[in-house]
């Protein structure tokens, strides 16, 4: 079978980049290694994480927050199984999804591990031991990535986890160990914790979550704190040991010291690596950088000059919204468009409860570049609609030029923020000014109000309700 496109990956960059060519009139091939569509972001990922998140904060909820609202209701439980059955049953439903975008745009999905033969033709390796070659005027590469780990540190995925199997555990955990102050540690140590685990996060950095803005790190460690969450910062690990059910994590802190952390779970999370294995990446004579992403122009070509690569296995925040962003980019670009992608205005975003989320650059990446800047900030508390919630932690933040009042990056903490930042990724899309959306009205009482607030503190610090 001849292709004019076959994308190798079926994740939210492969799967998008495949509806997107075919919607431009493109005949389109779709591989992938599992039997089920949708990559690491449906299966092992983003959905799967967040339906055990939403499910542990109802939980979490009736427990501690139901009688403030005047709901009586006997002690809760959770069945943790049913918990885990509906997560799957979320999976199942979303990647369902995925074939059936595959069928109605006529893409051909075949299932197998794809490889280079030459930089036209794509060997499958079919799980029944049977082989295909399909060909194709272009290739785009879409295999996403897989949990990093420490060199040192032997993955037993029962005691000893990985990302995947924490979404999985037979059992809520006595003592929850997380290698790892990121998102997915943060996100997947938040839903133990509120099902009763005790949780213990080690980072090696000073601060959690080291990629957003410092105001953004220290309120979730606080909140994070206050609901019991323990943190051990500036913590190099230098061992993880099981013995029958129980783990032991050794890290020297910043004074050289040697600390013992016990517990029945280790997730380790430190990061994600680029997943290219089985490719034949060397049959073509596509170049990798040191840390074995896959390299690329602005076009997103590889140096193959019909073969690109998108999503996690290139540079760039490992985020299944960027990826699909390359994905449509990549497909339109083939069919002779002129798109485009603003990399500094793809949101970074942490479902935690409060949630996180940010876009554009940070105070000390501004301080960095010598950008001459004013900031604007506006708790959360100060609100109505948070205190009518009882969701009252966090605030918004939002940075602009002090020159132009061009706004920079805006930073938020509190209810709904992951929703809430787009109204700011927008404005910056269109070049807004603090003074433009501070002058937009915003409806009251919505959390929304506080990016107005925030916006106007910026622009004149001026607040109207704080």
């Amino acid at each position: 079978m001849k292709y004019d496109i076959i994308v190798i990956g079926s994740g939210p960059g492969g799967y998008i980049s495949a509806v997107r060519a075919s919607q431009l009139g493109k005949k389109v091939a779709l591989i992938e290694k599992y039997a089920t569509l949708g990559g690491t972001c449906l299966n092992v990922g983003c959905i799967p994480s967040k339906a055990l998140l939403d499910s542990s904060h109802h939980y979490y909820d009736a427990v501690n927050h139901f009688e403030e609202h005047g709901i009586s209701v006997e002690k809760p439980t959770f069945d943790f199984g049913k918990m885990v059955d509906r997560k799957a049953k979320v999976v199942e439903t979303t990647t369902g999804g995925i074939k059936y975008l595959m069928d109605k745009n006529n893409i051909d999905v075949y299932e197998g591990l794809g490889s280079f033969v030459d930089n036209t033709h794509v060997n499958i390796a079919k799980n029944d031991g049977s082989s295909e070659v399909i060909e194709g005027t272009n290739i785009i590469i879409a295999t996403g990535s897989k949990p990093a780990n420490l060199p040192f540190i032997e993955l037993d995925k029962e005691r000893i986890i990985t990302s995947t199997e924490a979404l999985k555990l037979p059992e809520v955990p006595k003592h929850l160990i997380v290698i790892g102050g990121g998102v997915i540690g943060l996100e997947l140590g938040s839903v133990y914790k509120r099902l009763g685990a005790e949780v213990t996060v080690v980072e090696y950095m000073d601060k959690i979550v080291p990629g957003m803005d410092t105001d953004v790190s220290k309120e979730l460690q606080k909140v994070f704190k206050k609901q019991g969450i323990k943190f051990a910062t500036s913590h190099k690990v230098t061992s993880v040991v099981r013995n029958g059910d129980s783990v032991t994590v050794k890290a020297t802190d910043k004074k050289d010291r040697e600390i013992e952390f016990s517990g029945d779970y280790c997730l380790v999370s430190v990061g994600r690596k680029a997943y290219t294995e089985g490719l034949g990446l060397e049959k073509v004579g596509i170049e990798v950088n040191e840390r074995g992403q896959i390299t690329i122009n602005d076009h997103l070509q590889t140096n193959i000059s019909n073969i690109y690569a998108i999503g996690d296995v290139v540079k760039g925040a490992m985020l299944a919204h960027k990826a699909e962003e390359e994905g449509v980019v990549v497909a339109e670009f083939i069919a002779g468009q002129k798109p485009h992608i603003d990399y500094n205005l793809i949101p970074g975003i942490v479902y935690t409860w409060p949630e996180a989320a940010a876009v554009g650059k940070t105070e000390d990446e501004l301080k960095a570049a010598k950008i001459d800047y004013k900031a604007g900030k506006f708790p959360m508390r100060a609100l109505g609609r948070s205190r009518a919630s009882g969701d009252i932690d966090g605030f918004v933040k939002v940075l602009a030029d002090k020159n132009t009042d061009e706004i920079l990056g805006v930073h938020m903490v509190g209810a709904r923020v992951a929703d809430l930042i787009m109204e700011a990724a927008v404005a910056m899309e269109f070049r807004a000014s603090a003074e433009d959306l501070a002058r937009i009205c915003h409806g009251h009482p919505t959390y929304s109000e506080a990016v107005k607030e925030a916006a106007k503190a910026a622009w004149d610090g001026q607040p109207l309700n704080a």
